[in-house]
């Protein structure tokens, strides 16, 4: 039989040995949980080969809180009339403003001007593929809200998202923000990894690094934050494209730019929110976009636009009758 002060002094040891092994592995999951980025996918990539691109607006900037600027891109509509309107058009996740320059074009064309911002971590804001902290991208949405009223006195402002930019644009439109936009429309939108409109086909575009993004959720959960600039998500970019498109993300960027929960989003919107998508959408299931909003909100117009498919709904001249219809509210 032991005594007493043997057997503390053995539980001691068990507990720091433990606590060790937890420590080492935890480490492991963090430094060596990654993997490879995924082979590009044709279906997206190749969606861009046929844009013009000759007529691309020039980057403008306008100020962002703590220093620095937000890059943005302005398709202007001079054909426009009636009370002044203006969409600010997010983009999706490894894009930036130049990537909605089809859709953008189109749309001026038929009187609606589009002002488009690269995201941080994309395009010409910030450093690519992370942020500063948590709550940056509602700082810099915020911020590029206020600039772009400031032009115009008395502009009614719609909020538009493409694929993540959707899921950030639901975000937007149930946080601080919400009650400034006239209307929210989500073209394709992710929803969140545990949606139901996520389809299996979407690790096709984007790798999560697994073991790495439990480690980092741990230690956000005992208040560590140091090493959330660690990539965490590769894309399915064309490696030909690595200096205009973005091809992976932090842990930071990848919890900041979209929705973490859907429902109470849209339960919580501020402002109509109206959702497209195309029938052939590779990565989502477009036949469950309307079952899954419609069980949170039912008065949320669900519009599913034949034969198209996921990037087809920013390149498709096919998608931007509805997609016009949509951001005037008819």
């Amino acid at each position: 039989m032991f005594p007493g002060g043997a057997i503390l002094k053995l539980a001691l040891v068990i507990g720091l040995a433990s606590a060790a092994l937890a420590g080492a592995i935890l480490a492991g999951m963090i430094a060596f949980g990654t993997g490879a980025p995924p082979p590009p996918l044709a279906s997206i990539n190749s969606a861009f080969e046929t844009v013009d691109f000759s007529d691309l607006p020039k980057v403008q900037t306008v100020p962002a809180r703590g220093g620095g600027t937000i890059a943005f891109r302005h398709w202007d509509s001079p054909s426009s009339g009636g009370p002044a309107t203006a969409v600010i058009a997010i983009h999706g996740s490894a894009g930036s403003s130049t990537s909605l320059h089809a859709l953008a074009k189109a749309l001026s064309v038929q009187g609606i001007q589009i002002y488009a911002p690269d995201i941080r971590g994309h395009g010409e804001t910030g450093r690519r593929g992370d942020i500063d902290y948590a709550g940056q991208l509602d700082d810099d949405l915020e911020d590029f809200v206020r600039a772009i009223a400031g032009r115009h006195r008395g502009m009614r402002i719609i909020l538009a998202g493409y694929s993540s930019g959707g899921g950030f644009a639901l975000h937007a439109a149930a946080f601080r923000l919400g009650g400034t936009f006239g209307r929210v429309v989500l073209l394709a939108p992710m929803l969140g990894p545990r949606a139901p409109t996520v389809s299996e086909a979407s690790n096709a575009w984007a790798t999560p690094f697994t073991p790495r993004i439990i480690g980092l959720l741990l230690l956000d959960s005992l208040g560590i934050h140091g090493f959330e600039g660690l990539r965490v998500l590769a894309f399915a970019i064309d490696p030909a494209q690595a200096k205009l498109l973005t091809g992976s993300w932090s842990f930071r960027l990848m919890r900041a730019f979209g929705t973490s929960d859907y429902a109470a989003d849209l339960k919580n919107a501020r402002a109509p929110v109206q959702v497209l998508a195309g029938a052939r959408d590779e990565l989502f299931d477009a036949e469950l976009f309307a079952p899954t909003v419609h069980a949170i909100r039912p008065d949320v117009p669900v519009t599913v636009i034949p034969d198209l498919n996921h990037i087809g709904m920013i390149t498709d001249a096919r998608a931007v009758p509805a997609i016009a219809a949509a951001l005037r509210g008819e």
